[in-house]
Protein backbone atom coordinates (compact mmCIF):
# COMPACT_ATOMS: atom_id res chain seq x y z
CA UNK A 1 0.00 0.00 0.00
CA UNK A 2 1.25 3.34 -0.86
CA UNK A 3 2.12 6.12 1.23
CA UNK A 4 -0.50 8.94 0.58
CA UNK A 5 1.45 12.01 -0.63
CA UNK A 6 1.98 15.31 0.90
CA UNK A 7 0.45 18.14 -0.76
CA UNK A 8 2.55 20.78 -2.58
CA UNK A 9 4.00 23.81 -0.28
CA UNK A 10 1.99 27.10 -1.20
CA UNK A 11 4.31 29.69 -2.69
CA UNK A 12 5.67 31.87 -0.12
CA UNK A 13 3.40 34.99 -1.02
CA UNK A 14 5.39 38.42 -1.32
CA UNK A 15 3.56 41.29 -0.03
CA UNK A 16 3.47 44.77 -1.09
CA UNK A 17 5.46 45.90 1.98
CA UNK A 18 8.26 43.07 0.83
CA UNK A 19 8.18 44.34 -2.98
CA UNK A 20 9.03 48.30 -1.95
CA UNK A 21 11.35 46.85 0.60
CA UNK A 22 13.42 45.17 -2.12
CA UNK A 23 12.72 48.53 -4.30
CA UNK A 24 14.03 50.67 -1.78
CA UNK A 25 17.43 48.21 -1.05
CA UNK A 26 17.90 48.04 -4.92
CA UNK A 27 17.63 52.54 -5.10
CA UNK A 28 19.81 52.74 -2.43
CA UNK A 29 22.81 50.17 -4.15
CA UNK A 30 21.96 51.82 -7.08
CA UNK A 31 23.04 55.26 -5.13
CA UNK A 32 25.80 53.96 -3.46
CA UNK A 33 27.09 52.44 -7.03
CA UNK A 34 26.87 56.18 -8.75
CA UNK A 35 28.79 57.95 -5.92
CA UNK A 36 31.69 54.65 -6.10
CA UNK A 37 31.33 55.30 -10.15
CA UNK A 38 31.95 59.36 -9.15
CA UNK A 39 35.03 58.74 -7.06
CA UNK A 40 37.20 56.53 -9.03
CA UNK A 41 39.75 57.43 -11.08
CA UNK A 42 41.91 56.08 -13.48
CA UNK A 43 44.57 55.44 -11.46
CA UNK A 44 42.83 53.11 -8.95
CA UNK A 45 42.34 50.69 -11.63
CA UNK A 46 46.14 49.88 -12.96
CA UNK A 47 47.02 46.60 -13.92
CA UNK A 48 50.47 44.83 -14.32
CA UNK A 49 52.29 46.89 -11.41
CA UNK A 50 53.82 44.74 -9.82
CA UNK A 51 57.53 46.76 -10.41
CA UNK A 52 59.79 45.92 -13.40
CA UNK A 53 62.71 47.08 -15.15
CA UNK A 54 63.06 47.19 -18.82
CA UNK A 55 66.63 45.35 -19.96
CA UNK A 56 65.85 45.36 -23.52
CA UNK A 57 64.08 46.58 -26.14
CA UNK A 58 63.95 45.68 -30.08
CA UNK A 59 61.18 47.74 -32.73
CA UNK A 60 58.09 47.37 -30.04
CA UNK A 61 59.20 44.63 -27.98
CA UNK A 62 59.93 44.99 -24.86
CA UNK A 63 61.57 43.14 -22.41
CA UNK A 64 61.20 43.57 -18.31
CA UNK A 65 62.70 42.02 -15.16
CA UNK A 66 60.52 42.16 -12.25
CA UNK A 67 61.85 43.09 -8.79
CA UNK A 68 62.36 40.15 -6.66
CA UNK A 69 60.11 39.82 -3.89
CA UNK A 70 61.71 36.67 -1.26
CA UNK A 71 65.12 35.24 -1.36
CA UNK A 72 66.19 33.70 -4.56
CA UNK A 73 65.52 29.74 -4.88
CA UNK A 74 68.62 30.21 -6.95
CA UNK A 75 66.95 28.36 -9.86
CA UNK A 76 67.36 29.33 -13.40
CA UNK A 77 65.28 32.45 -14.75
CA UNK A 78 62.12 32.31 -16.19
CA UNK A 79 61.14 34.00 -19.06
CA UNK A 80 57.17 34.37 -19.38
CA UNK A 81 55.88 34.60 -23.11
CA UNK A 82 52.30 35.69 -23.30
CA UNK A 83 50.52 35.43 -27.21
CA UNK A 84 49.47 38.63 -29.45
CA UNK A 85 45.94 38.45 -28.93
CA UNK A 86 46.08 39.28 -25.55
CA UNK A 87 48.42 41.09 -23.13
CA UNK A 88 50.40 39.76 -20.68
CA UNK A 89 49.26 41.76 -18.05
CA UNK A 90 46.61 39.13 -17.53
CA UNK A 91 49.40 37.29 -15.44
CA UNK A 92 49.74 40.22 -13.09
CA UNK A 93 46.02 41.72 -13.03
CA UNK A 94 45.52 42.70 -9.88
CA UNK A 95 47.90 42.58 -6.35
CA UNK A 96 45.71 39.73 -4.31
CA UNK A 97 45.59 38.02 -7.95
CA UNK A 98 48.61 37.77 -9.43
CA UNK A 99 50.75 34.85 -10.82
CA UNK A 100 53.63 37.38 -10.97
CA UNK A 101 54.13 38.34 -7.39
CA UNK A 102 53.59 34.58 -6.31
CA UNK A 103 56.20 33.59 -8.46
CA UNK A 104 58.39 36.45 -7.13
CA UNK A 105 57.31 35.75 -3.51
CA UNK A 106 58.43 32.17 -4.09
CA UNK A 107 62.03 32.68 -4.48
CA UNK A 108 61.70 32.90 -8.52
CA UNK A 109 63.60 34.98 -10.86
CA UNK A 110 61.42 36.53 -13.59
CA UNK A 111 61.30 37.74 -17.12
CA UNK A 112 58.13 39.22 -19.58
CA UNK A 113 57.93 39.72 -22.79
CA UNK A 114 55.73 42.77 -23.64
CA UNK A 115 54.74 42.10 -27.67
CA UNK A 116 53.26 46.35 -27.20
CA UNK A 117 50.70 47.07 -30.06
CA UNK A 118 51.36 46.04 -33.15
CA UNK A 119 49.92 48.04 -36.07
CA UNK A 120 49.98 47.64 -40.09
CA UNK A 121 54.27 48.28 -40.02
CA UNK A 122 54.09 44.91 -38.29
CA UNK A 123 51.64 43.57 -41.21
CA UNK A 124 54.86 41.34 -43.00
CA UNK A 125 55.99 39.96 -39.40
CA UNK A 126 55.95 36.21 -39.26
CA UNK A 127 55.77 33.66 -36.41
CA UNK A 128 59.28 32.73 -37.66
CA UNK A 129 60.23 36.61 -36.39
CA UNK A 130 58.49 36.19 -33.14
CA UNK A 131 59.90 32.60 -32.25
CA UNK A 132 63.84 32.82 -34.01
CA UNK A 133 63.98 36.22 -33.57
CA UNK A 134 62.34 38.23 -30.99
CA UNK A 135 62.12 34.97 -28.50
CA UNK A 136 65.48 34.12 -29.09
CA UNK A 137 67.10 37.51 -28.59
CA UNK A 138 65.14 37.73 -25.33
CA UNK A 139 66.28 34.11 -24.54
CA UNK A 140 69.68 35.49 -25.01
CA UNK A 141 69.50 38.35 -23.24
CA UNK A 142 67.85 36.86 -20.06
CA UNK A 143 71.37 34.03 -20.19
CA UNK A 144 73.88 36.52 -20.09
CA UNK A 145 72.21 38.70 -17.72
CA UNK A 146 71.80 35.63 -15.74
CA UNK A 147 75.16 33.93 -16.30
CA UNK A 148 73.53 30.57 -17.21
CA UNK A 149 73.55 28.97 -20.47
CA UNK A 150 70.29 27.77 -20.31
CA UNK A 151 66.62 29.10 -18.76
CA UNK A 152 63.08 28.20 -18.18
CA UNK A 153 60.15 28.73 -20.43
CA UNK A 154 56.81 29.67 -18.91
CA UNK A 155 54.33 29.80 -22.26
CA UNK A 156 50.55 31.44 -22.24
CA UNK A 157 48.36 30.91 -24.59
CA UNK A 158 49.88 31.24 -27.73
CA UNK A 159 52.99 32.18 -26.55
CA UNK A 160 53.10 28.63 -24.80
CA UNK A 161 52.94 27.98 -29.21
CA UNK A 162 55.74 30.11 -29.37
CA UNK A 163 57.74 28.26 -26.43
CA UNK A 164 56.93 25.11 -27.97
CA UNK A 165 58.41 25.44 -30.65
CA UNK A 166 61.42 27.71 -29.42
CA UNK A 167 62.75 24.81 -27.08
CA UNK A 168 61.93 22.18 -29.86
CA UNK A 169 64.03 24.43 -32.49
CA UNK A 170 66.41 25.24 -29.35
CA UNK A 171 66.23 22.48 -27.07
CA UNK A 172 69.72 23.05 -25.75
CA UNK A 173 68.81 26.78 -24.75
CA UNK A 174 65.86 25.49 -22.81
CA UNK A 175 66.37 23.92 -18.83
CA UNK A 176 62.66 23.08 -18.41
CA UNK A 177 58.94 24.55 -20.00
CA UNK A 178 56.01 25.51 -18.34
CA UNK A 179 52.87 25.33 -20.25
CA UNK A 180 49.90 26.87 -19.53
CA UNK A 181 46.28 26.61 -21.47
CA UNK A 182 48.42 26.13 -24.20
CA UNK A 183 46.78 24.45 -27.92
CA UNK A 184 48.74 21.72 -29.16
CA UNK A 185 46.07 19.48 -31.18
CA UNK A 186 43.86 22.33 -32.43
CA UNK A 187 41.26 19.67 -33.75
CA UNK A 188 41.00 17.82 -30.57
CA UNK A 189 37.82 19.59 -29.93
CA UNK A 190 36.00 17.50 -32.31
CA UNK A 191 36.05 14.37 -30.13
CA UNK A 192 34.79 16.67 -27.11
CA UNK A 193 31.07 16.17 -26.34
CA UNK A 194 31.20 19.31 -24.08
CA UNK A 195 28.71 21.90 -25.82
CA UNK A 196 30.14 25.37 -26.31
CA UNK A 197 33.90 24.58 -25.83
CA UNK A 198 36.08 25.11 -28.75
CA UNK A 199 34.05 27.01 -30.21
CA UNK A 200 36.71 29.32 -31.92
CA UNK A 201 37.79 26.19 -33.04
CA UNK A 202 35.06 25.66 -35.31
CA UNK A 203 34.65 29.18 -36.40
CA UNK A 204 38.22 29.42 -37.54
CA UNK A 205 37.82 25.49 -39.32
CA UNK A 206 34.50 27.28 -41.07
CA UNK A 207 36.51 30.14 -43.19
CA UNK A 208 38.00 29.11 -46.38
CA UNK A 209 41.76 29.99 -46.46
CA UNK A 210 41.20 32.60 -48.91
CA UNK A 211 38.89 34.24 -46.56
CA UNK A 212 41.73 34.67 -43.85
CA UNK A 213 43.96 36.39 -46.93
CA UNK A 214 41.24 38.91 -47.74
CA UNK A 215 40.85 39.87 -44.15
CA UNK A 216 44.00 40.19 -43.27
CA UNK A 217 44.84 42.17 -46.73
CA UNK A 218 41.65 44.13 -46.08
CA UNK A 219 43.02 45.14 -42.07
CA UNK A 220 46.82 44.83 -42.69
CA UNK A 221 46.34 42.55 -39.38
CA UNK A 222 43.88 40.70 -37.34
CA UNK A 223 42.19 42.87 -35.27
CA UNK A 224 41.98 43.02 -31.90
CA UNK A 225 38.21 44.56 -32.05
CA UNK A 226 36.98 41.92 -34.09
CA UNK A 227 38.52 38.55 -31.55
CA UNK A 228 37.04 40.93 -29.01
CA UNK A 229 33.57 40.28 -30.35
CA UNK A 230 33.64 36.75 -31.07
CA UNK A 231 34.94 35.91 -27.60
CA UNK A 232 32.12 38.85 -26.26
CA UNK A 233 29.83 35.76 -28.62
CA UNK A 234 31.50 32.54 -27.34
CA UNK A 235 29.38 33.21 -24.12
CA UNK A 236 26.11 35.28 -24.98
CA UNK A 237 24.54 35.23 -21.69
CA UNK A 238 27.39 36.19 -19.88
CA UNK A 239 28.17 39.26 -21.87
CA UNK A 240 25.05 40.72 -21.95
CA UNK A 241 24.80 39.79 -17.63
CA UNK A 242 27.68 41.43 -16.34
CA UNK A 243 27.35 45.06 -17.31
CA UNK A 244 23.59 44.55 -15.26
CA UNK A 245 23.38 41.99 -12.61
CA UNK A 246 27.10 41.35 -12.25
CA UNK A 247 28.06 44.65 -11.82
CA UNK A 248 25.20 45.63 -10.12
CA UNK A 249 26.34 42.80 -7.19
CA UNK A 250 29.74 44.62 -7.25
CA UNK A 251 28.61 47.77 -6.26
CA UNK A 252 28.20 47.89 -2.73
CA UNK A 253 32.20 45.94 -2.31
CA UNK A 254 34.65 49.00 -3.59
CA UNK A 255 37.22 46.27 -4.05
CA UNK A 256 35.01 44.12 -5.82
CA UNK A 257 34.47 46.96 -7.98
CA UNK A 258 37.43 47.97 -8.77
CA UNK A 259 38.76 44.14 -9.55
CA UNK A 260 35.61 43.94 -12.37
CA UNK A 261 37.19 47.47 -13.76
CA UNK A 262 40.55 45.74 -13.88
CA UNK A 263 39.30 42.69 -15.68
CA UNK A 264 37.47 45.42 -18.24
CA UNK A 265 40.67 47.12 -18.86
CA UNK A 266 42.38 44.04 -19.61
CA UNK A 267 39.56 42.73 -22.48
CA UNK A 268 39.75 46.28 -23.83
CA UNK A 269 43.44 46.52 -24.22
CA UNK A 270 43.05 43.63 -27.11
CA UNK A 271 46.14 44.90 -29.57
CA UNK A 272 45.85 43.78 -32.98
CA UNK A 273 47.58 40.53 -34.27
CA UNK A 274 50.16 41.08 -37.11
CA UNK A 275 49.21 40.20 -40.42
CA UNK A 276 51.30 37.33 -41.69
CA UNK A 277 51.48 35.73 -38.18
CA UNK A 278 48.20 36.13 -38.03
CA UNK A 279 47.88 33.78 -41.63
CA UNK A 280 49.90 31.10 -39.79
CA UNK A 281 48.43 31.30 -36.52
CA UNK A 282 44.75 30.79 -38.44
CA UNK A 283 45.66 28.57 -41.39
CA UNK A 284 48.51 26.38 -39.89
CA UNK A 285 47.93 25.97 -37.01
CA UNK A 286 43.75 26.28 -36.32
CA UNK A 287 43.12 24.45 -39.94
CA UNK A 288 45.52 22.88 -40.96
CA UNK A 289 46.76 21.71 -37.56
CA UNK A 290 50.22 21.45 -38.37
CA UNK A 291 52.34 21.43 -35.33
CA UNK A 292 50.59 18.13 -33.80
CA UNK A 293 51.46 16.50 -37.26
CA UNK A 294 55.24 17.79 -37.13
CA UNK A 295 54.31 19.60 -40.31
CA UNK A 296 54.76 23.32 -38.92
CA UNK A 297 57.53 25.06 -40.32
CA UNK A 298 59.75 27.91 -38.82
CA UNK A 299 62.66 29.41 -41.03
CA UNK A 300 62.57 26.62 -43.20
CA UNK A 301 62.96 24.00 -40.60
CA UNK A 302 60.37 21.39 -39.35
CA UNK A 303 58.98 22.56 -36.10
CA UNK A 304 59.02 18.74 -34.77
CA UNK A 305 58.00 17.90 -30.88
CA UNK A 306 59.66 15.02 -30.48
CA UNK A 307 62.67 17.19 -30.36
CA UNK A 308 61.67 18.77 -27.04
CA UNK A 309 64.27 17.22 -24.63
CA UNK A 310 63.14 19.34 -21.51
CA UNK A 311 60.82 18.85 -18.45
CA UNK A 312 57.70 19.99 -19.08
CA UNK A 313 54.64 20.83 -16.99
CA UNK A 314 51.54 21.17 -18.81
CA UNK A 315 48.84 23.44 -17.12
CA UNK A 316 45.22 23.67 -18.44
CA UNK A 317 41.61 25.08 -17.36
CA UNK A 318 39.39 22.42 -16.74
CA UNK A 319 36.64 23.92 -18.07
CA UNK A 320 38.31 26.29 -20.54
CA UNK A 321 36.01 27.11 -23.68
CA UNK A 322 38.18 28.35 -25.47
CA UNK A 323 41.25 26.57 -25.26
CA UNK A 324 39.62 22.79 -24.29
CA UNK A 325 41.97 20.55 -22.34
CA UNK A 326 41.85 17.97 -25.02
CA UNK A 327 43.91 20.40 -27.52
CA UNK A 328 46.41 20.51 -24.63
CA UNK A 329 46.68 17.12 -23.27
CA UNK A 330 47.56 16.23 -26.92
CA UNK A 331 50.82 16.79 -26.02
CA UNK A 332 51.34 13.86 -23.83
CA UNK A 333 53.99 11.25 -25.24
CA UNK A 334 54.77 13.28 -28.24
CA UNK A 335 57.35 14.81 -26.89
CA UNK A 336 61.39 13.74 -26.47
CA UNK A 337 61.60 13.58 -22.88
CA UNK A 338 59.79 11.29 -20.01
CA UNK A 339 59.91 14.14 -17.74
CA UNK A 340 55.86 15.18 -18.50
CA UNK A 341 53.66 16.51 -16.22
CA UNK A 342 50.00 17.80 -16.39
CA UNK A 343 48.43 20.26 -14.24
CA UNK A 344 44.78 20.20 -14.57
CA UNK A 345 43.04 23.72 -12.53
CA UNK A 346 39.42 24.73 -11.85
CA UNK A 347 38.58 27.44 -13.91
CA UNK A 348 38.27 28.80 -17.31
CA UNK A 349 40.63 30.40 -19.48
CA UNK A 350 40.93 33.50 -17.21
CA UNK A 351 39.80 32.38 -14.33
CA UNK A 352 42.75 30.19 -14.23
CA UNK A 353 44.97 33.35 -13.56
CA UNK A 354 42.71 34.99 -11.19
CA UNK A 355 40.18 32.74 -9.82
CA UNK A 356 40.51 32.38 -6.23
CA UNK A 357 41.17 28.45 -6.09
CA UNK A 358 43.27 28.32 -9.04
CA UNK A 359 45.04 30.88 -7.51
CA UNK A 360 46.27 28.63 -4.78
CA UNK A 361 47.43 26.34 -6.63
CA UNK A 362 48.97 27.79 -10.16
CA UNK A 363 52.25 29.48 -8.72
CA UNK A 364 52.82 26.52 -6.10
CA UNK A 365 52.36 24.24 -8.74
CA UNK A 366 54.87 26.06 -11.13
CA UNK A 367 57.57 26.75 -8.40
CA UNK A 368 57.53 23.69 -6.66
CA UNK A 369 57.77 22.16 -10.12
CA UNK A 370 60.26 24.06 -11.37
CA UNK A 371 62.46 23.51 -7.45
CA UNK A 372 62.61 19.52 -8.14
CA UNK A 373 64.07 19.75 -11.35
CA UNK A 374 66.38 22.43 -10.00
Amino acid sequence: MSKPTSPPASPVAITPIDALAEVSALGKRIAEGTKLFGEVRDEAVQIGTTPKDLVWSQDKVRLYRYRPLAESRGLPPVLIVYGLIGRYTMADLQEDRSLVRNLLNLGLDLYVVDWGHPGRAERFVTMDDYVDGYVGACVDVVSELSGRETISLLGICEGGVFTTCYAALYPERVSAMVLTITPIDFHADKDSDRPGHGFINVWTRALAPEDVDRLIEAQGSLPGALMGSIFSQMTPMRTLTKYNLDLLDALDDKKKFLNFLRMEKWIADRPDHPGEAAKQWLKDLYQENKLVANRFELGGRTVRLSDITCPVLNVFAQDDHIIPPETSKALKGRLGTDDYTELGLPGGHVGVFVGGKAQKLLGSGIADWLSRRG
